[in-house]
């Protein structure tokens, strides 16, 4: 049975996740164009942090980050063998709860296109394109997409 809590990024598993996530980002973009939070600033005071699970196994990790007016969606991802497994879309249910019951009225992610699975994931969940936000520069590598959450 899958189950997605709270967790803290620096346990074994979680982080072990995350190491596999940043190893995926760097090999796909310039370091100036990768925005993936060190597993340290993701256990800060303004994140939540949830991993999914079936029984010791972290299957999936996801974060959202509290910021001034809206939340932003972090360190979202999947293990190769749980994809396709509805891992991401309780992993995003959650980070969307959570948001709601932070009293947020928006969520934001950044992205990109070479993430196709993830794009799509985003746009099943009503996510659509918009505007760089935050301390975002448009760099013409970056997608940007939000959600009304009102």
């Amino acid at each position: 049975m899958l189950i997605v809590a709270p967790a803290n990024p620096l346990d074994p598993g979680p982080s072990a996740l995350l190491a596999e996530a940043q190893a995926l980002q760097a090999a796909t973009y310039a370091p100036e164009n990768n925005h993936a939070l060190p597993t340290e600033a993701l256990a800060a005071a303004d994140i939540r942090f949830f991993a999914a699970r079936e029984g010791d196994t972290v299957l999936g990790v996801g974060a959202l980050a509290i910021r001034d007016g809206y939340g932003e969606v972090k360190a979202m991802f999947t293990s190769d063998a749980a994809r396709g497994k509805g891992v991401a879309a309780a992993l995003l249910r959650m980070i969307e709860d959570t948001a709601r019951e932070e009293g947020l009225a928006r969520l934001n992610l950044e992205t990109g296109e070479e993430l196709a699975a993830a794009v799509r994931l985003y746009e099943r969940f009503g996510f659509t394109r918009c505007g760089a936000f935050g301390d975002y520069a448009d760099d013409g590598i970056s997608l940007f997409m939000g959600k009304d959450l009102r």
